[in-house]
């Protein structure tokens, strides 16, 4: 159990909108990248295997496959760094973690498709 203080001071770090995306997804994370004294948005696209944390501590990680070696990057998802998340297309998973996919080549490494739920299609919608 977290300590309420604890929650209070978080408030002023956390996002006004909450990232609206699920394991199993596939995604573009675009990611605010400084160079000297320019600012240039830089995208990765994968497939989102992992989301662990809570409040500031909040991370996800998002894989893909690049020249046939796979590559993870781990986001905070509180962070300033991602100017926004694009959602591709929702994967159906059964499983809170996809670290089986590490092992699968090629076509097996493909999720199914869902139906998106009403908040991600709208996001004044209410969550159940």
């Amino acid at each position: 159990m977290r300590h309420k203080l604890l929650d209070i001071a978080e408030q002023s770090s956390l996002r006004e909108e909450p990232l609206n995306f699920a394991v199993g997804d596939t995604v573009d994370v675009h990611t605010r990248i400084l160079e000297g004294n320019k600012e240039r948005v830089q995208i990765f696209s994968g497939v989102v295997i992992a989301r662990r944390g809570h409040g500031t501590g909040e991370m996800f990680t998002v894989r893909r496959v690049v020249a046939g070696e796979g590559v993870e990057r781990t986001f905070p998802v509180n962070t300033p760094k991602i100017a926004k998340i694009e959602i591709k297309r929702h994967g159906r998973v059964r499983r809170a973690k996809l670290f089986y996919l590490r092992e699968r080549t090629g076509k097996a490494t493909r999720l199914r498709e869902r139906k998106a739920k009403p908040w991600e299609v709208d996001p004044n919608a209410k969550k159940k």
